[in-house]
């Protein structure tokens, strides 16, 4: 699945829990929401590090909380770009790729280093 066929994706979950709620979803709400999800990033990110209380969590625990902050963080910022109409995929490739100094080649399969 590429960029744009997740934010569609992502924009669809997002419309069905705003309606469940009663929320609407501003300009305003986008942004706080994203900023409530980075900070519940930053929290998962301490209690793994041993610096916040770990509230009784085993390390998988922590670590799987951690993961899903990190897409919670995705996902809101991906549906602030497609409320403003930035397509993030062309964005990325503008503003990242195009400053490589040699073709990028993938990762091999589960190995997030860098080269």
């Amino acid at each position: 699945m590429d960029l744009r066929e997740l934010t569609a994706q992502v924009e669809r979950v997002s419309r069905q829990y705003a309606a469940e709620f009663g929320i609407e979803r501003t300009s305003d709400w986008q942004i706080m929401k994203l900023h409530e999800e980075v900070g519940e990033l930053t929290q998962a990110h301490l209690m793994r590090q041993g610096q916040a209380r770990s509230k009784g969590l085993s390390a998988a625990e922590l670590d799987a909380k951690f993961a899903a902050e990190i897409a919670d963080v995705l996902c809101h910022t991906l549906l602030i770009a497609r409320h403003h109409h930035i397509d993030v995929q062309s964005e990325v490739e503008r503003k990242w790729l195009a400053r490589a100094k040699a073709p990028l080649e993938p990762f091999p399969a589960g190995d997030s280093t860098s080269p």
